[in-house]
């Protein structure tokens, strides 16, 4: 693992670097330069998804860069689209396309991407999931987008705690409850979308401030912000410098002031879909 990045150490064992680097909305043959970026900047943590349509791009990355594959942790999503109902066999069959567009042998995080309560099928999958680990072509499993009460279902009716829920999360949308079911339950909390998607958290003159007060960007007050709660956190990035700068926030600390005026911000904003009602085909 890179030096600068801390790990957390997820309910099986397995250590994950803290912050990551995501490729959502990143074209197939842009993943493998953004992703070459990142490993070279000293990333470690590369989190994709079978939707994204760029694990292909992301695998290449992966092999060009030369690091050891026991130095890299790599995660990846099943999509399980509403096309049809999911079973065992689906379920294989879309793990074993995301490893070949990989071009892996095992992934080090494998995450259903959305829980469809409405269809009924998440526990299914997760027995999938389980059979996945135990077959150590996924080091940790987990799960995605899921609410206190999806994963209640999973721990009442499954024998396996998700190490991971991906979850939205940023200042402006702190999701106080699922962290807390997460720390009762040992889920590491991850958060999407940290820095807000662009969408004006950056500008907000509290961040402006701490970041000025710590000669700090805005988006390291953010991220930093995150590891001091205990997020593992995936920030997104194309340009080298902000790839670079995302990675730097492991050399200052937020003081308690600045942690009370970041917690006043959370306005409930979710910019993604809600988990409760989100389908899709």
């Amino acid at each position: 693992m890179s030096s600068k990045v801390p790990s957390k150490t997820l309910n099986n064992g397995v250590e994950m670097p803290q912050l990551g680097f995501g490729v959502w909305q990143v074209e197939d043959e842009e993943a493998t330069r953004a992703v070459g970026t990142a490993l070279e900047a000293g990333y470690r943590s590369i989190d994709t998804a079978a939707v994204y349509e760029n694990e292909q791009g992301t695998g290449k990355a992966l092999a060009a860069s030369g690091i050891p594959r026991d130095e890299l942790f790599v995660t990846t999503k099943l999509w399980n689209s509403a096309s049809q109902t999911w079973q065992r066999d689906d379920v294989m069959r879309e793990f074993d396309a995301s490893l070949a567009k990989l071009g892996l042998d095992y992934v080090d995080l494998y995450l259903i991407h959305w829980p469809r309560a409405m269809r009924d099928d998440f526990l299914a999958i997760w027995r999938t999931f389980e059979e996945i680990a135990s077959s150590g072509r996924a080091k940790a499993i987990g799960v995605s987008n899921f609410q206190p009460a999806h994963l209640r279902r999973l721990l009442d009716e499954t024998s396996v705690v998700p190490a991971v829920n991906q979850i939205e999360l940023h200042p402006q949308f702190q999701q106080s409850e699922p962290r807390a079911f997460h720390a009762e339950h040992g889920i590491a909390t991850e958060a999407w979308s940290p820095l807000g998607q662009g969408k004006g958290l950056l500008e907000v003159p509290t961040i402006v401030a701490i970041a000025q007060k710590h000669d700090r960007t805005p988006a390291q007050v953010v991220l930093r912000w995150h590891v001091q709660l205990g997020n593992i956190v995936i920030p997104k990035s194309v340009t080298p410098s902000r790839i670079r700068e995302n990675l730097d926030v492991f050399g200052f600390e937020l003081d308690d002031e600045d942690l009370t005026a970041i917690a006043v911000l959370d306005e409930g904003r979710r910019l993604g879909p809600n988990p409760d009602t989100f389908d899709y085909n």
